[in-house]
């Protein structure tokens, strides 16, 4: 037998899942890892699986570069951006199957990019006791549980909390429900703020929508005085036939950061429904000044909607100054679409 013929047998049995010797691999040993029926190599196979790898790879790294300007498809990625780290488990499999090496490597690539963006999030960061809580809320105008709410609202033994979508009979009863457990309270259409410390300079804050959805106080909490943000930027919908539509929302936005940008407190809070995330480049009026609980004190991504299954955190608790988050929580569900979001804060000068 020539040397030749030797390799020949060598690389035949390689390829048809024996080892030299009459060894045998197992699922991800060496048995089918050589050249296929067909030919082709480990090189060769799952060329389409390391595409899609390759692509979301994209779409983690230069999501930012997505345009909005068909359809708001860039804030859309961005508002789930979490959600694509999914790609890399969906894509293993068939990886596996086809004993790629190619998509193997491939996927090496969203799964580093995503930990990147992400991972730090997956920590529990929490730092210990906060001087005092504040906890923000969209109840739902259509809140099938009203008083199972306001108990759980007075459960979470918050010293400030912030109420977006009140309305008729419901406000009414948030008012008389809450009123032993927060002595001040202040409501601007249909927003609201509830505190054990005193409440003063009232102001509504103009989103540009023709109504008031958020507005201006000063909190005299022990440590000092904090102005206090509440506001509900306007829905979002996602059509077939116009898109993501964000446009009155990102309107609003640039409005509420105006008003922030402009505030003369130093320590400064924003509690609301934002209808956005924080990746999301359209809030970036808000979010570009501001520190989010969850991203510094938080356990996890923290999703707030939809409740019966989170899939995005577009309810915030955001702050600048000398405001150190050390907690950041959701509230076990309600009657509410959204989940109530909880952060303990430090106060530090």
């Amino acid at each position: 037998m020539t040397q030749a013929d030797s390799t020949d047998r060598i690389t035949a049995a390689w390829g048809t899942g024996a080892a030299p010797g009459g060894r045998t691999g197992g699922f991800l040993g060496l048995r089918g890892w050589g050249r296929d029926g067909r030919g082709s190599s480990t090189w060769r196979r799952g060329l389409v699986i390391a595409l899609l790898a390759v692509l979301t790879a994209v779409l983690l790294a230069f999501h930012a570069e997505v345009p909005n300007g068909v359809g708001n498809l860039g804030s859309l990625l961005e508002t789930f951006l979490p959600w694509l780290g999914l790609a890399v488990p969906v894509l293993l499999v068939p990886a596996l199957l086809r004993r790629s090496a190619t998509a193997l490597l491939a996927l090496l690539l969203p799964a580093v990019l995503w930990a990147n963006l992400f991972g730090g999030l997956l920590t529990d960061k929490s730092g210990g006791k906060g001087d005092w809580t504040v906890v923000s809320h969209n109840v739902a105008a259509d809140n099938t549980d009203v008083p199972g709410t306001i108990r759980g609202l007075v459960a979470s033994d918050a010293q400030i909390v912030a109420l977006q979508e009140l309305a008729g009979k419901a406000l009414r009863a948030y008012e008389t429900g809450l009123a032993d457990a927060y002595p001040y309270h202040a409501v601007e259409g249909t927003v609201g703020l509830w505190s054990k410390y005193p409440i003063s300079g009232v102001s509504p804050v103009d989103l540009k929508m023709g109504w008031t959805r958020a507005f201006r106080a000063q909190v005299a909490t022990p440590q000092g005085p904090v102005a206090v943000y509440v506001a509900h930027l306007p829905s979002v919908r996602l059509k077939a036939e116009s898109g993501f539509t964000v446009d009155q929302r990102d309107v609003s936005a640039q409005a509420l950061g105006d008003a922030i940008q402009g505030e003369q407190q130093k320590k400064v809070l924003l509690l609301g429904d934002l209808n956005g995330t924080m990746n999301d480049r359209s809030l970036a009026p808000v979010t570009s000044q501001m520190r989010s609980a969850q991203g510094a004190a938080g356990d996890g991504f923290g999703f707030s909607w939809p409740s019966a299954f989170p899939m995005a955190r577009i309810d915030q608790i955001m702050s600048k100054g000398g405001l150190k988050p050390v907690d950041s929580r959701t509230l076990p569900r309600d009657g509410s679409d959204h989940l109530a979001v909880a952060a303990a804060y430090r106060y530090s000068s």
